[in-house]
């Protein structure tokens, strides 16, 4: 079985059939019942919303956890119908309800929260043991509750380390997606675990996912300015690649937090709610520090681009200023992607204006990053194309609404009656860069870079191929909603990538 894939470990659990079922079963709802921490998806969500909210934390902080919980909990609706679910657990839930079994849901979280939760289910959970503004109901304070509350004995189910001293005191302790820590404790105690419910993926595996290294491949435009002024010396190509690493993590980063702050978005769309933090797979605070990490060495590299230009010689030597615009370059693609993921990709059309301006960023930083100037026909297409490319990404992910029975985008601002002005733009915006690079082709013969340019025209064709293409499989419902993923694994786009490359070859 793939280690990835969720299960529920039963190898543990051959001898977890209870006889008395008079035995109440109490399960933990953050980590356990749900993957992720229901707080945490509430402070994301309020951030969202209301950007200025996190002043007043201090101020909720003062008042308790358990008062600060509910602060946040009133203000961060947070939809219990698209929570990341454990399915196992909840399999073996259902199965003990049926049985005639009590079930409580046995949580720190808010009281309020709580019994959302409880009531999504119908009847399901017998009752609800939760915080109540005034009192934080985990670790002791949790175990004291069940002690009054069931006497004769309970069955807890938890999965970090303040469930603990509850683990040690349930009759049959079971865990789901527990933590190591947790698991080292237990073991430590002589505590036997009777089962164990496990749906997630391993923290590796979600890291490497969330960072989304299949989307770097955007960030090789870096290397065409250079590339097309057929710059291949050691010098250039270690600054591309310098500047290529840094803008790869700046854009991993941004990722990350855009993907935290549509957390709601996501667990309601049928493929982005598999994404790390919507799926509850990896937890917003390892997010923020992935963060961290990633800005500040796309920083060190950034900062460290002018001090290794600066041991080379070469055709192109940069200016001092040249040398330090990449790092603003940087900066712009930085802020432009955080007020995308803030506001501006719920804003229609401009949405696609700012995505097709971060490809031509890319450009610009590539040909700062290495001193050697950029031609504006190369600019111009670069906006017209990207702009295609974008508009076939919003028309992709409308008619994945329409394949789900939905009539708009969730947290963007399009329907799916937009499709056809969709369409409409993205194709015109895609043949104006045909004319665009024509232009720019015939321009070329004053500089001298090719022996045969005629030879370059073979390109058209080819160029408006891939375009149709992706048009064509866009209304058909069968293209990825990303078409740089698309480009990347499709087989024809390799194909006819390679035969620009031949025929540029041939044109030197």
């Amino acid at each position: 079985m793939d280690p990835h894939t969720p299960s529920s470990d039963h190898s543990q659990g051959s001898a977890v059939d209870i006889a008395d079922l008079h035995i109440p079963l109490c399960v933990d709802l953050d980590g356990t019942l749900v993957k992720s921490d229901t707080l945490l998806d509430a402070v994301v969500l309020l951030t969202r919303q209301q950007p200025a909210s996190p002043l007043n934390w201090p101020r909720w902080v003062s008042k308790g956890k358990a008062a600060f919980k509910r602060e946040i909990t009133d203000r961060a609706r947070v939809d219990v119908e698209f929570l990341p679910y454990n399915q196992p657990l909840l399999e073996y839930l259902r199965e003990e309800h049926a049985r005639g079994r009590q079930i409580y849901l046995a949580t720190a979280a808010d009281m309020g929260f709580a019994q959302q939760v409880a009531a999504h289910f119908g009847d399901l959970f017998t009752g609800v043991l939760a915080s109540d503004g005034t009192l934080n109901l985990a670790g002791e304070n949790k175990l004291r509750a069940f002690q009054e509350r069931f006497p004769e004995g309970f069955t807890y189910i938890g999965n970090a380390i303040p469930d603990r001293r509850l683990l040690q005191a349930s009759m049959q302790p079971m865990v789901a997606n527990p933590h190591r820590k947790l698991l080292s404790a237990l073991r430590q105690d002589q505590t036997t675990i009777s089962r164990q419910f496990i749906d997630r993926r391993s923290p590796p595996s979600a890291s490497l996912k969330a960072i989304r290294i299949h989307q770097w491949a955007k960030n090789v435009l870096i290397f065409v300015p250079s590339s097309l002024a057929h710059d291949f010396s050691a010098r250039s190509l270690l600054l591309c690649f310098m500047a290529f690493l840094s803008l790869s993590f700046c854009a991993s980063a941004t990722y990350i937090i855009n993907d935290l702050l549509d957390i709601e978005s996501d667990r309601r769309h049928p493929r982005k709610r598999k994404r790390p933090f919507a799926s509850g797979d990896l937890s917003p605070i390892a997010g923020v520090g992935i963060v961290v990490i990633f800005f500040l060495a796309a920083l060190a590299l950034a900062i460290a681009l002018p001090h290794v230009a600066a041991r080379f010689t070469g055709p192109y030597r940069p200016t001092s200023a040249g040398l330090h615009s990449f790092l603003l370059w940087l900066c712009a693609y930085t802020v432009t992607t955080l007020a995308y993921s803030f506001y501006l990709k719920r804003m229609m059309l401009v949405d696609v204006l700012v995505l097709s301006g971060l490809y031509t960023i890319r450009l610009l930083a590539g040909a700062d990053a290495t001193g050697v100037g950029m031609s504006e026909w190369l600019a111009a297409f670069s906006i017209f194309f990207f702009l295609s490319l974008a508009f076939v990404k919003r028309f992709s992910e409308l008619e994945l609404m329409v394949a789900s029975g939905r009539d708009k985008a969730s947290g963007r601002g399009y329907g799916t009656g937009d499709m056809e002005q969709l369409r409409a733009f993205g194709t015109s915006s895609a043949f104006a860069a045909v004319v665009v690079l024509s232009m720019y082709i015939s321009g070329l013969s004053s500089i001298h870079l090719y022996t045969h340019m005629s030879r370059l025209w073979l390109i058209m064709p080819v160029l408006i191929l891939w375009i149709c293409r992706v048009w064509m499989l866009a209304s058909r419902g069968e293209l990825h909603e990303d078409p740089v993923v698309y480009a990347i694994t499709d087989r024809m786009s390799w194909l006819l990538g390679a035969i620009c490359a031949l025929i540029v070859w041939f044109a030197l």
